[in-house]
């Protein structure tokens, strides 16, 4: 009882939870904000639950790295996520960008 007494009970420092988001936004490049953001209207329970794992594997330093869009939706794509992305394609002419729907009619 007297050994009891005398242990100082010490708690444990509390941890801030960590924003997943933030997290992830630190490691993607390119249009993988984009990828992300497009998953989330699709699914936004799995996107949110895939955030919080990649989070925590980034902090336990399992992953590092840049993620690039590309690679962000193969991954997606092989965890049966499947979503399609706008997608644009544009034409620099004379040092303005024009869409190639603009180019292919002639518009200046």
């Amino acid at each position: 009882m007297l050994l009891s007494q005398n242990k100082q009970v010490v708690p444990e420092p509390r941890q801030e939870p960590v924003d997943p988001r933030k997290v992830l936004s630190k490691i993607l490049t390119g249009r993988a904000p984009e990828v992300l953001e497009t998953a989330r209207r699709y699914y936004p329970a799995e996107i949110s639950e895939l955030e919080s794992r990649l989070a925590q594997a980034i902090i336990a330093g399992g992953l590092s790295g840049p993620i690039t869009g590309e690679e962000l939706y193969s991954f997606l794509r092989r965890m049966g996520l499947v979503f399609s992305l706008d997608i644009k394609i544009r034409v620099r002419e004379g040092g303005k960008l024009k869409s190639l729907e603009e180019k292919l009619r002639g518009k200046d």
